[in-house]
């Protein structure tokens, strides 16, 4: 018998979905509630299977509440509900931990298999984790060295168009070159990603979309969905289609690059260009930010409060590193000038080689590799 617990601040609504189940042999209406606040506290005392929750609320609405619930109690899946069905409150649901959301009004059967479904993944889940609980206690643990020596690297743009992810990729075949330690490179641009792009990587079925079809991330997870690319680097990828990022939430990303820098030497973040709950927990958890940008007006205004957020969240100035693209591009922009509205010293340039640069993505083969000198 699945236990639902059903989340409406109108008692009719919760009234009607408990007669749409009444007739369900597999399902029980647990409990109801009429507010978050409420939501929650019932929840944890009745542990219900699955959590069906109205998203508009007054007070503390559904998103809030489910990113609450979702935390406390990670084995009881949450459905989110509205009368709306925007893209923005998808989205929404899905970053606050909801696994499926359904838009009203709907039937009986809709609701029905709904929770069923929903039940069906998690009891899923559950077994896998288990058994790669057991494959993990059955082997070795791997001399990963010091992880506090490990670096997280944060490839950074506070507007698109200065040749991030290119300079992102690049980086990361470089340490590799370099070093030859342990790379990797996580494409954390979650709607639009294009390091697979740049390096020529369409494998099916492995991103991060997929890691967290599998469950919280551990060290297998991980390792199923990495792709290795011909030169070395590891290369975690971004989802294939734009609505596999509702599936990461900020947490589950920040949680991969830890475990990333414990069996990495170097770990290269590629992040989307804005400041979002996923960028700013890469942030933190970043040793060196690299922020990069381009001799233009708007992009430099965008750097500089771009600084002013990172003073707020007490950022040491040494975690970040200043980078101008495409520094001999200045078209009456001088170095300078930059370093005058910014009131700090920009840490290295890269001079421009455009043709070289589209001939690289075109052919999917890295600069850094074509062209080593």
């Amino acid at each position: 018998m699945i236990k639902v617990l059903i989340v409406d601040d109108i008692p009719e609504t919760r009234d009607h979905l408990s007669r749409l189940l009444g007739l369900e042999r597999e399902i029980d209406v647990a409990g109801t509630a009429g507010s978050g606040e409420e939501a929650i506290r019932v929840s944890m005392e009745l542990r219900p299977d699955v959590i069906v929750m109205d998203i508009n609320m007054p007070g503390m609405d559904g998103i809030a509440a489910a990113e609450i619930i979702s935390q406390r109690l990670p084995h009881s899946p949450i459905i989110m509900m509205s009368v709306h069905g925007e893209a923005e409150q998808l989205k929404r649901s899905m970053l606050a931990g909801a696994r499926e959301f359904l838009v009203k009004p709907f039937s009986g059967d809709e609701f029905a298999t709904s929770i069923k479904r929903v039940q069906e993944r998690e009891i899923a889940r559950r077994d896998l984790l288990q058994e790669a609980a057991g494959v993990a206690a059955a082997t070795p643990a791997l001399d990963t060295g010091n992880a506090e020596d490990h670096q997280v690297l944060a490839v950074f743009s506070p507007k698109g168009g200065a040749g991030r992810t290119t300079l992102a990729v690049n980086l990361a075949l470089a340490l590799k070159r370099e070093t030859n330690q342990r790379v990797a490179l996580v494409d954390a641009n979650l709607q639009f990603g294009d390091a697979g792009v740049l390096l020529n990587l369409n494998p099916k079925n492995r991103s991060v979309a997929e890691a967290v079809e599998g469950g919280e991330p551990d060290r297998d997870i991980i390792d199923s969905v990495m792709v290795d690319h011909s030169t070395g680097i590891r290369v975690l990828l971004a989802p294939p289609s734009p609505e596999g990022a509702d599936l990461v939430t900020p947490a589950y990303l920040k949680k991969i690059i830890g475990f990333l820098r414990e069996t990495h030497d170097w770990v290269v973040v590629d992040l989307p260009s804005g400041l979002n709950d996923h960028t700013l927990g890469v942030l933190d958890a970043a040793d060196q930010i690299l922020v990069v940008a381009a001799l233009e007006i708007t992009t430099i205004k965008n750097v500089r409060l771009f600084l002013e957020v990172a003073d707020q969240l007490d950022y040491e100035r040494s975690k970040i590193r200043l980078v101008i693209n495409r520094s001999d591009a200045s078209q009456g922009i001088r170095i300078g000038d930059v370093e005058a509205s910014i009131r700090r010293s920009i840490d290295g340039t890269i001079v421009s080689d455009g043709r070289l640069a589209v001939l690289a993505v075109n052919r999917g083969v890295p600069f850094v590799v074509s062209h080593p000198e």
